[in-house]
C-alpha cells in the first residue's frame, strides 16, 4: 500500500473524520485493498471484493460519503481485509 493510501486507511478506521475523506483517495484504497470496480449505475459505483464484501459508492462533490466510510470500516474488521 503506498503513504497515501496508509493515511486514508488510518482516517476510515479512526472514525474520526467519516465526512472529511477525499473521494478519489476512498476509491484508491478501495483498489488497494483488493476492490475491483464492477458496474456502474448512474453515480453510483458499485465495487466487489473476493471475500464477497460489496460496496456502492458514489461521489459527494469530491468527498466520499460518511455513511460509506463507516461501511468500509465495518467490511474491513468483518472480513479483515
Amino acid at each position: 500500500m503506498n503513504s497515501k493510501s496508509i493515511r486514508t486507511y488510518e482516517k476510515v478506521m479512526s472514525a474520526k473524520s467519516d465526512n472529511n475523506i477525499r473521494f478519489n483517495d476512498f476509491y484508491n484504497l478501495l483498489l488497494e485493498l483488493g476492490f475491483v470496480h464492477r458496474n456502474t449505475k448512474g453515480s453510483h459505483i458499485q465495487m466487489t471484493h473476493r471475500s464477497g464484501a460489496f460496496i456502492s459508492i458514489q461521489n459527494n462533490e469530491g468527498k466520499a460519503k460518511g455513511f460509506e466510510v463507516k461501511e468500509l470500516r465495518n467490511k474491513i474488521k468483518q472480513y479483515n481485509l
